[in-house]
């Protein structure tokens, strides 16, 4: 099986995460984790070059984002995110009754700054987008907080670490800018759930007195060791993020001369649609020979597949069999 479908790591973590866990008192787990993971904050925060109390953890991204919206969107006024965007958004406005609008994406698939400059009751859009790929620079994320100086602005950087550019400059600008993270794809520990957000000292607080009353316990006691433990090792991060990035440009290549059509990435997957061939019809193709990649059955990106970058011999078996495919169809 080629598993090319929800975007995780094909290597694994730092040997330190071995290491750390031969010699782990496990003794431990009989007593409750630290419900504020200082390790892991103190350690992140080291990290980012911030304050311990400019970062919040959580079970993963998705738990992060879902107590975010919980603490800081609750206007009358709509929270802006794009039509084309992770598929959670609307679900946590919709379970805890936050009205919504979503920009429409160019034609391109960039967003559009100016379609944020409206009145709103927060934004949140991640950058790179998903499942489009497609990053913002700078400037434009500025654009967007000089214009909603107001309210919460969350910037969600799952992928940021394939290639584009953070916006954690931009904190020391603005105290309503609040960016999410995960160790569940650049990190290699999806299995972990591991997620932090880092922003103001204010709005780190707030998400604490929401998390705090209702459960403090979020995080495991394994979780918070080895999320600080892979820290130490930015050699072998690099080097995994190289291995990544030089795959995902040659299977770019590849793909175009496939006659697949596709914004350059700034992820670890590739958002494409081919010249003739319907997404469906590849999606189940690739399906029977046991290679699994994305189909959304969504407006505007029905003809489209979600490719995630494996090893490079992962990588090698899906362009193989698209050769063959496509020659033969």
């Amino acid at each position: 099986m080629v598993k090319l479908n929800t975007n995780e790591n094909p290597y694994p973590p730092s040997p330190r995460i071995l290491e750390l866990c031969r010699n782990m008192d496990w003794g431990q787990l009989r007593l409750y984790p630290d419900p504020a993971a200082k390790v892991l904050t103190d350690a992140l925060a080291a990290y980012h070059g911030l304050l311990p109390e400019q970062v919040f953890a959580g079970v993963g991204s998705d738990d992060v984002l879902a107590m975010a919206f919980l603490t800081f969107f609750h206007s009358s006024a709509p929270i802006l995110f794009p039509d084309i965007t992770y598929s959670f958004y609307p679900v946590w406005a919709d379970l805890f009754q936050i009205p919504y609008e979503r920009p429409r994406l160019a034609e391109d698939f960039s967003i559009v700054p100016s379609d944020y400059f409206g009145v709103n009751g927060g934004i949140i859009f991640p950058n790179p987008n998903a499942p489009t790929g497609c990053a913002m620079g700078l400037e434009q994320i500025r654009e967007i907080m000089d214009h909603n100086r107001d309210v919460v602005v969350i910037v969600d950087e799952a992928y940021v670490d394939f290639g584009a550019v953070s916006a954690l400059p931009l904190l020391k600008e603005y105290d309503n800018l609040l960016i999410v993270r995960t160790y569940s794809k650049s990190r290699s520990m999806a299995g972990m759930r591991i997620g932090y957000a880092l922003g103001n000292p204010r709005l780190i607080g707030y998400l604490n007195d929401v998390k705090y009353s209702f459960n403090s316990y979020t995080l495991n006691l394994p979780s918070i060791y080895l999320g600080a433990e892979v820290l130490k090792d930015e050699t072998y991060f690099q080097e995994t993020l190289r291995k990544i990035v030089e795959t995902r440009e040659w299977v770019q290549r590849e793909l175009r001369a496939l006659g697949f059509i596709f914004r350059d990435s700034s992820t670890n997957f590739i958002f494409a649609r081919h010249r003739s061939c319907p997404a469906l019809k590849l999606f189940h193709a690739l399906r029977k020979k046991h290679i699994y990649v994305r189909h959304f059955d969504q407006d505007r990106i029905r003809e489209y597949l979600r490719i995630t970058v494996g090893t490079r011999e992962e990588m090698e078996t899906l362009i193989d069999f698209l050769k063959q495919f496509l020659d033969a169809d």
